[in-house]
This record gives C-alpha cells, sequence and structure tokens, in this order.
C-alpha cells in the first residue's frame, strides 16, 4: 500500500479513537443534566470521566497534526473552510476543561451551578458540531481550482450535514449512558440503563436515516458492509443493555462509533475532500499529501510512539476501572 493511503488509513483510525473515548465523556457532560438529579450525581458523573477526559483529547491533537502533516492541503482547506465552526469546538473544549478544574474551586452555589452549566453545553455543542463538519466533508464543499473553500458558514448547515451532528449527538450521549451504568452503582446505574434504552432508540432511527442517506448518494460495497456492521452493533448494544450487560453494551456501542466512522472514509476514498462545484476540483489523498519522504519519516515516528501511548493509555482506564456511587463522594464542607 502506499505511504498516501497508509496515512488515510491511519487518520482514520485516530478520529475512530477519538470519538469512540470522547465520545462517551461529551455524553457524560450532557447527562449532568440529563441524567443527574442532584449535586452529588453530578459529582458522580464527573468523577467516572475525571482520571480520562483529558487523554481522550489528545486523540484530536493527534488526528489533527497527523493531518498537517500528512495531507497540508486538506488541512489548510479544512481548517480554513470551516473555521468559524471548529473556532466554536475549540473554544468549547477549552471552556470544558476549565470548568472541569474549577467547578469545585469555590463552595458557593452560584459558582459550582454556572461552572456545571458550562459542562453541559460545551459538551453539547462540540458532540453536535462534530457530526456537521463529517457530514459537509463527506457530502462535499464548494472548493475551487485553487483548493480553496469559496462558500459561507451556512453553506455547511445544509439538511445532511445537520441531520449527521443529530446522529453524533444522540450516539455520544447514548454511549455516555452505557458507560455510565458501567461504571456506577446504585440508583444511577439503574436510571442510566433505563435512559440508555430510550437514547439508543431514538439514535438507531436517526442513524438508520443518515447512513442509508449516505450509502445510497455516495456509498459503495465496502462502505455498506461498514453500514450493516454499526446497524447490527447499535442493535446489540440496546439488547445487552436491556438484559444488564452493561460491558457487552459499552463495547458494542463503541463498534458502533468506529463502523459508522469507517463507512465515513471508505465513502470519501480516494478523495480527503471532495468539491461540490466540480469534481476535477476534489483534494484526494494523492494531490493532497506531503512528499514521500516526509510520509516516511511520519511513518517511522508513529510506528514508535503509538504503542507507547496506546500501553499508558490502557493502562490508565485499568488504575480506575473500579465504579462509583453517591456514597464514595464526601460531603460538601
Amino acid at each position: 500500500m502506499e505511504l498516501p493511503n497508509v496515512w488515510f488509513v491511519l487518520i482514520a483510525v485516530l478520529w475512530i479513537g477519538y470519538f469512540f473515548l470522547e465520545g462517551f465523556d461529551f455524553g457524560v457532560g450532557v447527562l449532568t443534566k440529563l441524567l443527574a438529579r442532584d449535586r452529588k450525581e453530578k459529582r458522580v458523573l464527573i468523577n467516572t470521566i475525571g482520571p480520562v477526559w483529558d487523554g481522550n483529547e489528545v486523540w484530536l491533537l493527534t488526528a489533527g497534526g497527523a493531518t498537517f502533516a500528512a495531507f497540508p492541503e486538506w488541512y489548510a482547506t479544512l481548517f480554513s473552510g470551516f473555521y468559524l465552526p471548529l473556532l466554536i469546538i475549540l473554544v468549547c473544549l477549552i471552556i470544558r476543561g476549565v470548568a472541569f478544574e474549577y467547578r469545585a474551586k469555590r463552595p458557593e452555589e452560584n459558582w459550582q451551578t454556572n461552572w456545571e452549566h458550562a459542562i453541559f453545553w460545551t459538551s453539547l455543542i462540540p458532540a453536535f458540531l462534530w457530526g456537521v463538519a463529517f457530514a459537509n466533508i463527506v457530502r462535499g464543499v464548494k472548493i475551487d481550482a485553487d483548493k480553496e473553500y469559496v462558500g459561507t458558514f451556512f453553506d455547511l448547515l445544509n439538511p445532511y450535514a445537520l441531520l449527521g451532528g443529530l446522529v453524533t449527538l444522540s450516539l455520544f450521549t447514548f454511549h455516555g449512558a452505557v458507560f455510565t451504568s458501567l461504571k456506577t452503582v446504585g440508583e444511577i446505574r439503574d436510571r442510566s440503563r433505563a435512559l440508555a434504552l430510550k437514547l439508543g432508540a431514538a439514535t438507531a432511527v436517526l442513524a438508520l436515516v443518515f447512513l442509508i442517506w449516505t450509502q445510497v448518494s455516495k456509498g459503495d460495497g465496502k462502505s455498506l458492509v461498514a453500514m450493516v456492521v454499526a446497524v447490527v452493533a447499535l442493535l446489540g448494544a440496546l439488547a445487552t443493555n436491556l438484559k444488564g450487560r452493561e460491558g457487552w453494551a459499552f463495547a458494542l456501542s463503541g463498534v458502533t462509533i468506529a463502523a459508522a466512522v469507517a463507512m465515513l472514509f471508505l465513502t470519501l476514498f480516494p478523495n480527503v475532500m471532495p468539491s461540490s462545484l466540480n469534481d476535477a476540483w476534489n483534494l484526494t489523498v494523492t494531490n493532497a499529501s506531503s512528499s514521500p519522504y516526509t510520509l516516511k519519516i511520519m511513518t517511522w515516528c508513529a510506528g514508535v510512539a503509538t504503542p507507547i501511548v496506546l500501553l499508558y493509555q490502557g493502562w490508565t482506564y485499568w488504575v480506575f476501572r473500579k465504579r462509583i456511587g453517591t456514597h464514595h463522594i464526601a460531603e460538601a464542607h
């Protein structure tokens, strides 16, 4: 396989890892309002992702950095054309990190409530906008002969992209609810399982419409296989959640995310960013990639660093694997 193709696959894997991991902690952030009934339960939810949320965001930095180095033309067009939505996502991620750290620094009710509002909105907005962004990439945007985006922000808010945003928001929230039931004990665990069933049913409807739309308009045989895997995994996640098999439900909701993202990348290939104005102006793995020498150096670096990162992050999840509940939360002074 040629190196540009290898790096297209590696970038797809990085985005799959990011959405799998950041997906559930976005979902938990949204659930701080949908599931938690009081301050103590909100603290339980936040504590389930407290040791890992910042590590999950490393996958985004790596995916962005890999895109910049391997496909600079793709990076330049994407980040200039999608400047406003990506800026909103970046601001949300910054505020979200501050909110996690500062929420408990002062005891005043208004102080903690305002930071909890921030956690909710800065989890919900990126979860929606990532779907909008990737749906537009697959659909195609207004790219001219100079490989520059010539559309407007409102061109990105088309029905297909908005549906994509609703799919990622609902799927991440479902993923977060399953993760919550896996990581908690007591009443909050039971309620998260019940809520996951409702969220999963809504997600199944939205995802099925979106994936069929994608397959009919852009797909082929390979993307069809990924779509079938995504649908079957989501149904499996719902069934195992109903039976109280939280570990299997979480694994299958993760497979759903992985298969759905894989379908989008399979639909794209060999393009990385199609032009809706003229197919000849599409950005592809060939015309958007770096030099072979650059890709060769990147491949060696990735081969050394990636296993180390995976081992460290896996060890982190193992250390913080135990369930928690409201009885583990100390009373506020």
